[in-house]
């Protein structure tokens, strides 16, 4: 007969069974078998909630801090039923040394069994999460060896998620799920499967049922087409398109900080222009019926050095090397990636191009490095008394709308080709990101896979009134596709509690700042 001991993790109840900590709550939940649930293992409601971040980057104090049962109170008391756990495996090994990244550090883990106590607790469900795990992080410093080419790597990953998998095998898929790990890069679809295949595999050799989540690719922006077909594997994907408002003036990320502005025009051009090492983005800026006048074209942040070619129907215009200095008063904001080896920087100048007659297509194409942003692009006419300008949205996206088409000094600009598209949504900001996002995520949905938005969230400096539009949009097109969400964060910049905003009422509440309006709108989504 198994041993059975009961022990204390912060006041709340769990089991060790057979020297392996197996959390409930303050009292032993029932198990649920896995034919109560439906087919696959996937949840049977919407998961609606918030990442808690209590493990999420470990600092120089490497012990992590405590998951707060205040937070799943309030969560389940305000009729959410999620939360994801985005964490650093370096917490879980011993001493937070790699050298030791297999020696697993019990104290720490018991944090973890914290939390799924608390969730099951509460009523609600824990997805955990590796947000930094043994080869990978979008987060800062980078992993010294890759998941994605490091056999051994890949191995040791795989031997952190069997060790999950024992450790909380029995806990029923309703209350605990895996989300292998965050944000893979864009590699290839077949490469990010591979990876996450074997991670599943890891996990179903001690676990055959657990319900499991794999983000989407491109930071979790685009569905994984070689996971479609993985039985009891979900798909995640962001709410954080466009980043210009998601992201606006945040510390860590390089995005403009031309003020935000939401719902965008769906009409305009919107992305990079992409060079070879980006081949699948590549893509030309086109300008059809250029009339005779002069043409001015604005750049902006770029990821460099790029050659530039400009062409009027064809015949070479001219030909601009473009490479960010930080010695040079015509660039600003150069900083260098060691992790890319590139600069990055915004060019101040501009290119002018004078044309006698109409030139039928202008194109501007990067014909080598990495990308480049687009401004602006405005025409005069041959005496200056007539212009018309073109904005262009500075985002780090694949192009959109890239073909347009002068229409004449009153009537401006068109989209062109295929772009010209007639709109599924009557609202622009969901048009917008069905465009950009879901109308890639439609076609798996579709075919039955489980998928949901494992963060979504806007910083503090956006304004407020343009946080609850832009939330309102992804909400609204979650719930038509019946796909749940998880809120970046419930506490902090981004969250419903102690946000800073400057421009909140904020009601107290148990000692926090709430932002009610934020709370409100979640609750009816």
């Amino acid at each position: 007969m198994k041993r059975r001991l009961l022990i204390k993790v912060g006041g709340v109840a769990g089991i060790l069974f057979a020297g392996v900590a197996v959390v409930c709550g303050a009292a032993d939940v029932p198990r649920v078998k896995l034919g109560d649930e439906m087919k696959d293992g996937r949840p049977s409601v919407r998961w609606r909630g918030f990442n808690l971040l209590e493990m999420f980057i470990m600092g120089n104090d490497r012990t992590p801090k405590e998951f707060r049962e205040e937070d799943f109170q309030i969560i389940r008391d305000w009729g959410f039923n999620f939360v994801r756990l985005p964490m650093d495996y370096r917490y879980w090994i011993k001493d937070g040394d790699r050298k030791n990244w297999e020696a697993f550090d019990e104290n720490h883990l018991q944090y973890v069994d914290r939390a799924i106590a608390l969730g099951r607790k509460y009523g609600v469900h824990v997805s955990i999460n590796m947000h930094r795990c043994p080869g990978y992080t979008v987060a800062r410093p980078r992993e010294p060896t890759d998941l994605f080419t490091d056999a051994e790597t890949l191995r040791v990953c795989c031997t952190h998620w069997a060790m999950f998998a024992r450790r909380y095998k029995g806990i029923p898929n309703d209350a605990l799920s895996f989300n292998l790990f965050n944000e893979p890069p864009d590699v290839p679809d077949e490469t990010y499967g591979r990876v996450a295949k074997a991670l599943v595999a890891a996990i179903r050799a001690e676990d055959p049922t657990r319900f499991i989540v794999a983000d989407g690719l491109s930071y979790g922006r685009r569905p994984v087409k070689s996971l479609v077909d993985v039985p009891g594997v979900a798909q995640a994907t962001r709410g954080y398109t466009p980043m210009s408002v998601s992201h606006y003036l945040a510390p860590w990320v390089g995005t403009p900080t031309a003020k935000p502005v939401w719902p965008l025009r769906v009409d305009l051009p919107l992305g990079i222009l992409a060079g070879p090492y980006k081949k699948d983005m590549q893509r030309p800026f086109e300008l059809l019926d250029v009339p005779a006048g002069t043409l001015t074209v604005r750049f902006g942040k770029t990821s460099g050095p790029v050659v530039l070619r400009f062409t009027a129907d064809g015949a070479l215009l001219r030909e601009v090397s473009l490479a960010p200095d930080e010695k040079s008063a015509m660039w600003s904001d150069v900083k260098y990636y060691p992790e890319w080896k590139i600069k990055q920087g915004t060019w101040l100048g501009c290119e002018t191009f004078s044309f006698t007659k109409s030139v039928g297509k202008f194109a501007i194409t990067v014909t080598k490095g990495d990308w480049i942003m687009l401004d602006g692009v405005m025409l005069a006419s041959p005496d200056g008394a007539r212009k018309t300008e073109l904005p262009v949205v500075g985002e780090w996206s694949a192009p959109v709308n890239f073909a347009q088409r002068f229409t004449g000094w009153t009537g401006g600009f068109k989209t062109a080709g295929h772009d010209a598209a007639v709109p599924r949504y009557a609202d622009a900001g969901r048009e917008y990101l069905y465009r950009k996002l879901f109308a890639d995520w439609d076609p798996i949905i579709e075919r039955g896979v489980f998928c949901f938005a494992g963060e979504f969230g806007v910083w503090k400096m956006t304004p407020h009134d343009i946080v609850l539009d832009i939330f309102e949009d992804y909400l609204a097109l979650w719930k038509e596709r019946n796909m749940g969400w998880a809120l970046w964060n419930l506490r902090g910049s981004n969250g419903v509690l102690d946000s800073e905003r400057a421009d909140v009422e904020y009601e107290d509440f148990r000692g926090h700042k709430l932002d009610r309006k934020m709370l409100e709108l979640l609750q009816r989504y």
